[in-house]
């Protein structure tokens, strides 16, 4: 049932939120993130192959544990958006904003009128009626989140006009960014952390709040330096895979001691 979106009330205090991507439809391991003491996962259904009711179940897994879920849709299609927010996600992330445009058409999906034209439903999220449905579209509207990706040289250029279109959160994408400039996976390259510089500056200006991705620990001190308050550190997969390996290297290593100990 819906509940107040805890994210965008501590942005709104100035109070430091840290999520996660996590791409693995699993929702153990949704619970494991909550239970680490994040404060909001980003599920991913634009690079992962994630069904409605997995959808469902992995958001419920992240409510039974007060983490925050976003929802990362494959693109800005009032569909596709709409299928993420029924099931229960306290915002989306639309990826590839590359226009004021493509803004609008994404906030238009996710609200309801005034503000959108998201269709009506009932469901989980007002409780099965729990909630009073005409009540509910302007408490719907008022905790759910539109986040935009800008990862794209179009999206850094745009972003002055994008700022307008009325976007809770925007969040940077080195990785496509590197790409758009045509430095495929040089996410530290000198133009990439300027185009990512350029969108916090302008995010600053205009009083939109920006998630950066820090991708080494002074990354994080540099971007907190500078006001952030929204971090999203990584993915669950690259977590975990870093964590395996520095594990058997760890007892790879103490067996090589006692070997050469004998």
């Amino acid at each position: 049932m819906l509940r107040p979106n805890a994210v965008k009330a501590k942005l709104a205090a100035g109070t430091s939120v840290y999520g996660l991507f996590c791409s693995i439809p699993e929702p153990t391991l949704v619970e494991m993130i909550g239970c680490a003491g994040y404060d909001f996962v980003i599920l991913d259904s634009e690079h992962a192959l994630v069904d409605p009711q997995q959808l469902e179940h992995l958001i419920r897994a992240a409510e039974a544990v007060d983490l925050t879920p976003f929802v990362r849709v494959p693109e800005a299609a009032p569909g596709l958006i709409l299928k993420a927010l029924d099931a229960g996600a306290m915002g989306i992330v639309v990826p590839h904003v590359r226009t004021r445009a493509d803004a609008a058409a994404a906030i238009r999906a996710a609200k309801y009128a005034p503000e959108g034209m998201r269709s009506l439903n009932g469901g989980r999220v007002p409780g099965f009626g729990r909630i009073s449905l005409a009540d509910y579209l302007g408490k719907a509207n008022e905790q759910t989140m539109v986040i935009g990706m800008i990862e794209d040289a179009e999206g850094v250029d745009n972003l002055p006009e994008i700022l307008t279109s009325g976007l809770d959160l925007i969040l940077e994408g080195a990785a496509d960014l590197s790409q758009s400039y045509g430095v495929p996976w040089q996410t530290r390259h000198p133009t990439v952390r300027e185009a990512i510089e350029k969108i916090h500056a302008a995010c600053d200006e205009a009083g939109v709040p920006f998630c950066a991705i820090p991708r080494a620990e002074e990354d994080h001190t540099t971007w907190a330096r500078a006001g952030v308050r929204a971090f999203v550190l990584g993915e669950e997969r690259g977590l975990a895979f870093r964590a395996l390996s520095a594990h058997l290297e760890a007892h790879r290593t103490a067996a090589t001691r006692w070997e050469n100990s004998r």
